[in-house]
């Protein structure tokens, strides 16, 4: 009984200080933001990272994720002879909830993990405390780019997600349900209303920063060499992962409750 109440001890301890640290490097990042000088290039270069290149896994992902919404609605649907709602379904799920998550899982997959791999290797390699003694901000010079591009990008490969998941399951509807083009289109937009766009963008500002903070984090208290810095990252992958279902489970009930 000892035993697992000193575990449940070092747990919450444990807890709390890795909440007390994120919550500590996500303020400290909102203030050297606004601090000048802007590090411009170092952010359009985390920008291209970040953003051009996820476009072909945001693209494969939201594509056949459309495809599979179509044909899964489509099954139910024609049961009741309703298929002509299955671009209502197809674009609202994608706006509001399936776009920005699986958008954002995708990120913290690729981005995530090369984040706090990067920042581990600069940590344990001593390139950090390098910059501190050169007394060069190491949160303002490596974490405020990488949160302003994530902060930009995932917004915009949620809308081009959305887009792409919307046109694969107008692939499946006018080619394979016999849909036409122009009723794909009209109930798409009939559907699909400027909140359920909010929603969904609302959603990816709260999980790019969880992405960026994370992964920054994770990387920046990388100590036992190349092992900590493949725990890092595995650790930011998963954590994000967990922080980015939870929020939208969480803010999904607040939009309904509230909407």
């Amino acid at each position: 009984m000892k035993t697992i109440l000193e575990d449940f001890g070092r747990s919450m301890v444990y807890f709390i200080e890795y909440l007390g640290g994120v919550f500590m490097l996500f303020t400290q990042t909102l203030f050297w933001i606004a601090v000048p000088p802007f590090k411009s290039r170092q952010i359009f270069d985390q920008m291209s990272k970040i953003g051009v290149n996820s476009l072909p896994i945001a693209t494969l992902t939201s594509f056949f994720i459309g495809v599979v919404l179509a044909f899964q609605s489509a099954y139910q649907m024609k049961k009741v002879g309703a298929l002509m709602y299955i671009p209502s379904l197809v674009s609202v799920s994608m706006a509001r909830e399936i776009g920005p998550v699986i958008t954002a899982l995708v990120v913290a997959g690729r981005v995530g993990a090369s984040i706090a791999a990067e920042l581990g290797s600069m940590k344990v390699t001593e390139q950090i405390d390098a910059l501190e003694a050169l007394a060069t901000n190491p949160i303002k010079h490596l974490v405020a780019p990488r949160f302003i591009a994530l902060f930009t990008m995932l917004p915009l490969l949620t809308i081009y997600a959305d887009l792409i998941g919307v046109f694969g399951g107008y692939m499946v509807s006018v080619y394979k349900l016999g849909l036409s083009h122009s009723l794909y289109i009209k109930m798409t937009f009939d559907a699909l209303v400027l909140k359920d766009i909010f929603t969904g963008l609302f959603k990816t500002l709260v999980f790019s920063s969880i992405i960026c903070i994370i992964s920054c984090f994770e990387g920046m208290k990388v100590s036992g060499g190349a092992e900590g810095v493949g725990a890092a990252a595995t650790k930011a992958v998963v954590t994000s992962f967990i922080l980015i279902i939870i929020s939208d489970a969480l803010f999904t009930m607040i939009f309904y409750f509230i909407t």
